[in-house]
């Protein structure tokens, strides 16, 4: 293997396994599978107690392995969102494979459709088979693409509507739904046989600056709700034959479903939520309802995610965050040479990310990874950062010497995992529940960069 080849996974698999990860290069992102299963696992039994559906966003992580974790959900389908081709592309032989199996696959593709993705969009449905792929629509010139995908494929096109709910990135706001006849335009096209509705679909990351399980419930309230508008407001232009799906979440109040399921659930905000997962529409006798909640982040977690506190009864942030950067330490500052003592890693805005955290003013949070710290010290942060440089300081600006040397390893937490993860191209896995110092290196897991896939040989780095 040269310095110019991307190694296959087989090769990381080989030069790697059972190493520490202390001597892989650095920086390097690593994923905890204890913890990441736990999630999982965690998601699962909440999905079945509600009794409602799911699907499962891989944006986060990028990789097959955590896919598969994800679709035991307790739902009989198995359900994804993608938001770009490659990671299609990725899921394609997962999906592919329990086709053959008889199992319910479909992915979404999880950005309003670009209309010259397409044909590509179209023959990876034509290769799982029907129903695998669905699009997102929130504007009527999206839709005579549709009859493209037709033509390939020679089934319909699953759709959902993409409906605005407050954060205002994509879709249409309830009122405007029907905005220059779309959903009519859509009701034509499934007449005709090469579009069929799915239903409407939601994201709102508005939950993101949430500070508690409460909050987090009332943002998803309000998401159903908005939902719920338009689907009234736009019933008669709807199929009424079959049962309509409503798709809700981010993975901050996905977290706050588990409370739900737990003892002490009772709170006004836990009983209405609990009252929409199980009747959306009451009001509506006519309407067929189904509620599907969505996540991404929630396997792997970071400092944005915690942050909310979203999840009662949730551990240390070190306990719930599957994902680390390990990073190197190449100065020292505890000289007086600065204003207040710092530490220098070579891990920076590419490394790291440039993503804010509400609840403290840093870059990522230092681990007590194989470092005696003191009992109540305050936290170890990356308090400022440039491209390939993180510059380390106490929390709360206070003057004592910081307890790292030049060489030392460190393991930061990113605030956030998936902006993180993008400068990587293989995560190293550990597994707390076998070594507890979570170092021993027991995987390595190829992610997908980028958004599309080209090249054949990238493709070999998924099998």
């Amino acid at each position: 293997m040269d310095s110019l080849t991307l190694p296959s996974q087989d090769e990381l698999f080989r030069r790697w396994i059972g190493k520490d990860i202390a001597d892989v290069p650095k920086p390097a992102a690593v994923l905890d599978r204890a913890i990441i299963r736990r999630h999982c696992e965690r998601m699962k039994k909440t999905v079945k107690a509600l009794g409602v559906g799911f699907r499962a966003h891989v944006k986060t992580h990028k990789t097959f392995q955590i896919a598969r974790m994800q679709m035991e959900n307790g739902d009989p389908e198995t359900k994804f969102i993608a938001s770009t081709l490659l990671e299609i592309e990725m899921l394609h032989r997962l999906l592919k494979g329990l086709k053959i199996l008889k199992r319910p696959v479909n992915v979404l593709y999880g950005i309003p459709l670009v209309p010259s993705h397409v044909p590509r969009l179209a023959e990876l449905a034509a290769e799982i088979g029907e129903d695998s792929i669905s699009v997102m629509i929130d504007h009527p010139d999206q839709i005579p693409y549709l009859r493209q995908f037709f033509e390939v494929t020679k089934f319909p096109a699953c759709v959902f509507v993409k409906v605005d709910t407050g954060y205002h990135r994509a879709g249409l706001p309830p009122v405007s739904l029907n905005k220059n006849g779309l959903l009519e335009k859509l009701a034509d096209a499934e007449a005709e046989g090469w579009v069929r509705l799915l239903g409407l679909y939601s994201h709102s990351s508005l939950s993101y600056n949430a500070k508690s399980a409460a909050e987090a419930m009332t943002h998803l309230i309000a998401e159903i709700q908005g939902c719920k508008v338009a689907l009234n407001m736009w019933l008669p232009l709807l199929p009424q034959d079959r049962e309509l799906i409503i798709s809700v979440g981010a993975t901050p109040q996905i977290s706050s479903s588990h409370n739900l399921v737990g003892e002490n659930t009772i709170s006004p905000e836990a009983e209405e939520l609990k009252a929409l997962l199980r009747n959306p529409c009451p009001e509506n006798a006519d309407a067929k309802i189904k509620i599907e909640l969505h996540a991404g982040n929630y396997p792997i977690l970071d400092m944005q995610q915690v942050s909310t506190n979203a999840r009662d009864g949730a551990g240390k942030f070190e306990e719930e965050i599957a994902m680390s950067i390990v990073a190197e330490v190449c100065s020292v500052y505890n000289d007086g040479e600065r204003e207040k003592p710092e530490a220098l890693i070579a891990a920076g805005t590419l490394a790291l990310g440039r993503e804010p955290c509400a609840n403290y003013p840093g870059w990522g949070v230092l681990s007590s990874w194989r470092r005696n710290e003191d009992p109540g010290a305050p936290r170890l942060i990356v308090d400022r950062i440039s491209q390939e440089h993180g510059i380390v300081a106490w929390e709360a600006g206070v003057q004592r010497s910081i307890p790292l040397s030049v060489g030392q390893m460190v393991r930061v937490f990113p605030n956030h995992s998936c902006v993180a993860a993008a400068f990587y191209g293989w995560y190293f896995v550990v597994d707390s529940e076998r070594d507890r110092d979570g170092s021993q290196i027991v995987d390595v897991w190829v992610r997908g960069r980028g958004s599309d896939v080209s090249d054949p040989f990238l493709m070999t780095r998924f099998q």
